[in-house]
């Protein structure tokens, strides 16, 4: 692309802050962190309810025995019955470990919602810069809708 190629300033009928229209960000801001429970299915997500983390070992203890075992099944001329049974027990043990791992990692992230800084540090975490960005930017935006446009004499 040459410099004739490449447009130098927006067309005379263009508003005057066409250029930075152009380059605002199009995403839309995010939320602040919410406090709170986690919400499940409209309910709050009770960690006493679900599987702890010692079920999902003890389920990937029985599921790596299986993954195991299955092959070396049929390498040792078991019955096809028997086989059949190990791997469908190895799908079923797979969802269920799946989604035990799901319901352990939604606690995890409930539990780190908030907003804590290490305790060794002595600068801003991003999170904390990402925060004043978004604040400073919702307090410009407030601010113009707030200002009366300019009058024209």
């Amino acid at each position: 692309m040459t410099e004739t190629d490449r447009p130098s300033d927006p067309p005379s009928d263009l508003p005057s802050d066409w250029s930075d229209e152009r380059s605002a960000d199009p995403t839309p801001p995010r939320r602040g962190p919410t406090t709170g429970p986690v919400q499940y299915k409209g309910a709050d997500l009770d960690p006493e309810r679900g599987p702890g983390l010692g079920c999902f070992w003890s389920q990937v203890i029985v599921l790596a025995a299986l993954i195991v075992l299955t092959p070396l099944s049929v390498a040792w001329n078991w019955p096809p019955a028997v086989s059949a049974g190990l791997l469908f027990a190895v799908i079923l043990l797979l969802l269920v470990a799946g989604q035990t791992i799901i319901f352990l990692l939604r606690l995890v992230a409930a539990d780190r919602r908030g907003r804590r800084r290490p305790l060794a540090s002595e600068t801003r975490t991003v999170g904390e810069l990402e925060d004043e960005t978004s604040a400073a930017r919702d307090a410009s935006a407030a601010d113009d809708l707030v200002r009366p446009p300019p009058s024209e004499d």
